[in-house]
Formats: structure tokens, C-alpha cells, sequence
């Protein structure tokens, strides 16, 4: 992970967002709803610029940020996204129609486990993006991997959850922190052993992996 120094170094250097973007940072901030880190999103959005995928499949919508930032940076992209929160969810619908981003952002508002036959409706998807409950990574690569085209490619946030899966996990204060590092701990190696793909992982935010199918 930076340290702080740097990430501030970073982060100063980041351009200003137009300002309905910083208005919905503002609002994250506000009502503490976890959005991505500044430096990690700049990155997702560098790759995802480079991949120029035609659609992106995101499981964690929260209100909107990460599907809207996706939207604006790839003009002729498509986005399916699904929200568990019905709050989240009502907040998100808001922020995208106020960007007039509708047309192009499909949300879904449910268990993105339960939801896989709507879901598979609007793919395949040459791009996924994970950042929902991270106890349910691997459940929710194993779903919905089949629907990713061939040169697809997996995004994953919090792979380093805050540097926890690099740490003693008795040095965590409960059962339920040591149970989701450990599941996160076991999606990481996961990603790095699963057959026929190729991973790596970039420490900036809160951790990002970037997971391809292996050229044939």
C-alpha cells in the first residue's frame, strides 16, 4: 500500500472532476457510503480506456459513482450494474438520470446472486467490475464468468482491504473481520491459480486486481 505521503503526492496530482462528480464524492462522504479511492479509480479508468470494452457488467452500484465515471470516460460503452441497498439503489437512479446517463447505465436492484438470469440477458460483458460484499468475491466470479467474452477482463476493488490480507489475522478484533480476510485472502490466491487466466494485483486504493484469460 503508499504511504500516505506519497498517496497525497498522488492524489494532488489528480486533475479536478467536473463538479457533479465532486458533488457525488461529497455526498459519499457525507452519508459514509464507500466509494472508490481516488487514486484506484484513475487507474480503472486508464485500463478501461485502453480496453475501450463495449460493455461492463458491475456488481456494487452504491450511488452511482464508479457506473458514472465508467459512462463518462467510454461515451460508447454500455453499463449493467446491480445494487443490494434499496437507499443506495434510490440515490443511484437519482444521480444517473440527473446525468442523463440512463439510456446507457442499467441498474439492477437486488442480490446480484439471485440475479444472474436477468443479468445474462444483457450480456456477454467484455468487462466486470467487482466492489460489492468481498466475502462473496468468489461466488460472484464463479456466477458470472461464463458471460464474459473471450478477451474479457475482471476488475476487482479492496483486493488489499486496507493491507488486512497481508497481516496477522489475530490481530483482528473479531470473528467476522477475520472471516472475510480470510475469504478475500483465498479470492486473491484464487485469481492467481484459476486456470486458463493470468492475474495481477496494483497497489493503489484500496487494491485493484486485473484478471485476463490466458492467450491461447
Amino acid at each position: 500500500m503508499l504511504n500516505e505521503d506519497v498517496l497525497t503526492y498522488v492524489e494532488s496530482l489528480i486533475p479536478e472532476r467536473p463538479q457533479y462528480v465532486e458533488q457525488i464524492e461529497e455526498f459519499a462522504l457525507k452519508h459514509d457510503v464507500p466509494i472508490m479511492e481516488k487514486s484506484g479509480i484513475e487507474v480503472l479508468l486508464l485500463l478501461l480506456t485502453m480496453q475501450q470494452p463495449k460493455k461492463i457488467f458491475e456488481i456494487g452500484t452504491a450511488i452511482g459513482y464508479s457506473a458514472i465515471r465508467m459512462a463518462l470516460s467510454l461515451p460508447n460503452t454500455h453499463i449493467v450494474t446491480v445494487e443490494l441497498d434499496e437507499e443506495r439503489y434510490k440515490q443511484a437512479t437519482i444521480h444517473i438520470k440527473e446525468l442523463g446517463l440512463e439510456n446507457r447505465i442499467k441498474i439492477f436492484l437486488g442480490d446480484a446472486l439471485l440475479l444472474s438470469d436477468d443479468i445474462s440477458k444483457h450480456g456477454p460483458f467484455d468487462a466486470f467490475f467487482i466492489d460489492a460484499t468481498k466475502a462473496k468475491y468468489s461466488k460472484f466470479f464463479d456466477l458470472y464468468e461464463p458471460m464474459l467474452t473471450k478477451d474479457g477482463i475482471i476488475y476487482t476493488d479492496n483486493v488489499l482491504f486496507k493491507g488486512t490480507v497481508a497481516r496477522d489475522r489475530s490481530e483482528l478484533k473479531t470473528r467476522r473481520q477475520r472471516t472475510l480476510v480470510r475469504k478475500l485472502d483465498e479470492y486473491n490466491r484464487m485469481l492467481f491459480s484459476k486456470e486458463g487466466y493470468t492475474s495481477t494485483m496494483i497497489p493503489v486504493g484500496d487494491g485493484l486486481a486485473v484478471t485476463r484469460r490466458k492467450e491461447v
